[in-house]
C-alpha cells in the first residue's frame, strides 16, 4: 500500500506540470510562483495543525500533502525560466537549480535530526511555513510580471542616436555589440546621403535574417510534432521508470541481497541483520542526494561548452572580426550557435545514457558494497537527465513553448513511471523478492535512450550541410553589402 501511495503521489506531482506549463507560458512565472509559495505555506500550516489533535484533525493531512506537492512543483517549475537572466551561462545555472531540486530529499535528514534533538514538530512546521512566506514576499517584490526572455529573444529596446540615426536594437549582450558593428559599416558607406535626409534606420534593416527568424515564430504544433521532442519523450520516459523503480524497490532489493548472501534459509537473526543493514544503506542513500548539487553543474558546463564563441550567421562573424582585428577574414569557419548547442546536447545525453547503463549493470551484481557505487550513479542520472532535457528544450524550441513542452514531457514520463508498481508487485510476488529479471528488462530498455542522441547527430549533420552552403557563397551583410 505504501508503494501504491508512492506511485500515485509521484504521478500526480509530475502530471501537474502540464497545466502549470500552459499557465506559465500564458501568464509568466510570477503568478505560478506566488500561488505555489502560498500553497506550500498553507500545507505546512495544515500539517502543524493536524499534528495538534490527530484524532480529530488527521483528515487535514490529505489536503496538506496535496498542497505540498502542488506548491513544491510550482516553485520548482517557475524557477526554470530564471537561468535566462544569465546569458550563455544559463544551462549551468539551470543544472544547478535542478541539482538543488534533486538533492532536496536530504532536508528530511536535517529535519529528523532537529526533531530528535527535542524541537517540537509543530515548531518545525510553522518555521517552514514562515520560510515559504518569505519566498512569497521575495516573488512579489523582485520577480518581474513578464517571463524572463532568452538572450536571443530580448524584449526590451535600446536606442542609440548618431547624428540623425536612431537604431532600435531588440538584442542583448554580445549580439548587441555585433549588431552595432554592422551598423557602423553601413554608416561608413551611406552616411553622406543620410545627413541631409534625416533617415532613421532600424536594426531590422541591419540584421534582416535574424529579425525575420524572430518574426516567424514557430507554431506549437510544429514543436510538438518535431522528432527531437518525440524521441525525448521516449528517452525521458524510460529513464524516469528506471529511476523511480529503484527508489521504490531499493529497500526490498537490499533486503533480498542481505538475506540470500550465503544463506540457504532465512532466520530471525538474519532478518534483524537485514533490517539494520537496510536502514544504514538507506541513510547513506539519503545523504548522497547532496551529490546532485556537485554533479549537476557538470552537465550544465557540457551544455555551455563554447557557446559564447558562436555566431548565428557568417555576417556576424565577419563583423566581429572587422571590429576586433580591422580585417574581415574567411580563414576560420564560423562556429554556429545552434549547431554547437546540438553538439553539447549530444554529449550530455550520451554521457547520461552511459551512466544509466552502468547503473543498470551494478544493480545486477549481487555485491552489497557495490551498492554504494549504484547510489552514486543513481544520483548522477537523476540530476543529469532533467538538466540535459531542459537545456535541449531551451536550445531547440522557442521560449514561449518551454513550459508547455516540459510539462507534457513530465506528464508522459509520469505515465511511464506508473509501470513501476506492476513491476514491484511482480518482484515481491511471482519472483519472490528477486529483482534480477526486472533489472535485466529495465537495463535493455535503457538502451533505447541512445536513440535521441543518434537522431540529434543526424539532425546536426543536416544543419552543418545547410550552413556550409551558406558559407561557401558570397558573404553579404543584411543590407546587401558584399563583405
Amino acid at each position: 500500500m505504501l508503494n501504491l501511495g508512492f506511485t500515485i503521489g509521484s504521478f500526480v506531482l509530475s502530471a501537474t506540470t502540464l497545466p502549470l506549463g500552459i499557465l506559465m507560458d500564458r501568464f509568466g512565472p510570477r503568478p505560478t510562483r506566488l500561488v505555489g509559495s502560498a500553497s506550500f505555506a498553507a500545507s505546512c500550516t495544515l500539517t502543524a495543525l493536524a499534528s495538534r489533535d490527530t484524532k480529530v484533525l488527521s483528515p487535514l493531512i490529505f489536503l496538506a500533502l496535496s498542497l505540498n506537492g502542488f506548491g513544491g512543483i510550482c516553485l520548482t517549475f517557475s524557477s526554470l525560466t530564471l537561468p535566462n537572466m544569465f546569458g550563455s551561462k544559463g544551462p549551468t545555472i539551470m543544472a544547478l537549480m535542478i541539482g538543488s531540486y534533486a538533492s532536496s530529499a536530504v532536508t528530511f535528514l536535517g529535519v529528523k535530526l532537529i526533531y530528535d534533538a527535542g524541537v517540537p514538530f509543530v515548531v518545525i512546521m510553522f518555521t517552514w511555513s514562515a520560510l515559504a512566506c518569505l519566498i512569497f514576499l521575495n516573488c512579489a517584490l523582485n520577480w518581474p510580471s513578464e517571463a524572463f526572455p532568452a538572450p536571443e529573444e530580448g524584449r526590451y529596446t535600446k536606442k542609440i542616436k548618431l547624428t540623425g540615426l536612431a537604431l532600435d536594437h531588440k538584442v542583448t549582450g554580445d549580439r548587441f555589440y555585433t549588431h552595432v558593428t554592422i551598423v557602423g559599416q553601413r554608416l561608413s558607406q551611406k552616411a553622406p546621403s543620410m545627413e541631409g535626409d534625416g533617415i532613421n534606420i532600424s536594426s531590422q534593416d541591419v540584421h534582416r535574417t535574424s529579425e525575420n527568424r524572430h518574426k516567424k515564430s514557430v507554431s506549437f504544433r510544429k514543436s510538438l510534432c518535431s522528432p527531437i521532442f518525440l524521441w525525448s519523450l521516449l528517452t525521458m520516459g524510460v529513464t524516469q521508470l528506471r529511476v523511480i523503480f529503484y527508489m521504490a524497490a531499493m529497500n526490498k532489493m537490499l533486503e533480498h541481497l542481505v538475506v540470500t548472501s550465503g544463506q540457504e534459509h532465512e532466520t530471525v537473526d538474519l532478518r534483524q541483520k537485514a533490517e539494520g543493514t537496510v536502514g544504514f544503506y538507506s541513510f547513506v542513500f539519503g545523504v548522497m542526494q547532496l551529490l546532485c548539487l556537485l554533479t549537476c553543474p557538470l552537465i550544465g558546463c557540457i551544455m555551455d561548452w563554447k557557446i559564447k564563441d558562436c555566431v548565428d550567421t557568417p555576417a556576424e562573424l565577419t563583423a566581429l572580426s572587422d571590429a576586433r582585428d580591422g580585417v574581415a577574414t574567411k580563414s576560420a569557419r564560423p562556429r554556429y550557435r545552434k549547431i554547437q548547442k546540438l553538439t553539447n546536447a549530444i554529449s550530455a545525453f550520451t554521457l547520461t545514457n552511459f551512466l544509466l547503463v552502468a547503473f543498470g549493470i551494478t544493480c545486477l551484481i549481487k555485491s552489497l558494497h557495490l551498492q554504494f557505487m549504484t547510489f552514486v550513479l543513481h544520483t548522477m542520472v537523476r540530476g543529469f537527465y532533467h538538466s540535459a532535457c531542459g537545456g535541449l528544450y531551451a536550445a531547440v524550441f522557442p521560449s514561449n513553448h518551454f513550459g508547455t513542452l516540459t510539462g507534457l514531457q513530465s506528464l508522459i514520463s509520469a505515465v511511464f513511471a506508473l509501470l513501476q508498481h506492476p513491476l514491484f508487485m511482480a518482484m515481491v510476488g511471482p519472483l519472490k523478492g528477486d529483482p534480477f529479471w526486472v533489472n535485466v528488462g529495465l537495463l535493455l530498455s535503457s538502451l533505447l535512450g541512445f536513440l535521441l542522441p543518434s537522431y540529434l547527430f543526424y539532425y546536426r549533420a543536416l544543419l552543418r550541410r545547410e550552413h556550409a552552403t551558406d558559407w561557401e557563397g558570397p558573404l553579404k551583410a543584411p543590407g546587401g553589402i558584399d563583405l
